[in-house]
């Protein structure tokens, strides 16, 4: 079960014309994959750990990466409801942007910066 972010989020970020067809379930499944990827990223189970994470400054970001990562996933599964395929590849890339900017901010900080301690 999805513990960072909620399916909702990731299909707001995958915007207004992602497919109806996505199965629903496709979504947490998503959001666990990214959790296990920053889970890895940051050598701390951060799913285990949220509880002790979730009021830090940190916590959004993490929530955010999660949503983002299953909106790409989405926009991915079927790109038929877009306008142009160009329009989907361009939401793509404003995520991945932003999930490589999270990526360089998380590998940059001290564990103890993440934790806030």
């Amino acid at each position: 079960m999805a513990t960072l972010t909620v399916s909702g989020a990731a299909v707001i970020k995958a915007g207004t014309s992602v497919s109806a067809s996505v199965p629903s379930a496709s979504w947490d499944t998503w959001i666990e994959e990214a959790e296990g990827f920053l889970s890895s990223l940051l050598k701390f189970d951060v799913v285990a750990g949220w509880a002790t994470i979730s009021g830090s400054a940190s916590a959004p970001m993490l929530s955010d990466y999660c949503a983002r990562d299953a909106a790409i996933q989405g926009i991915s599964y079927d790109m038929s409801g877009y306008t142009t395929i160009l329009e989907a590849e361009d939401m793509i890339n404003v995520h991945l942007y932003k999930m490589n900017e999270t990526v360089q901010k998380l590998k940059n900080a001290s564990r103890q910066d993440f934790m806030e301690v």
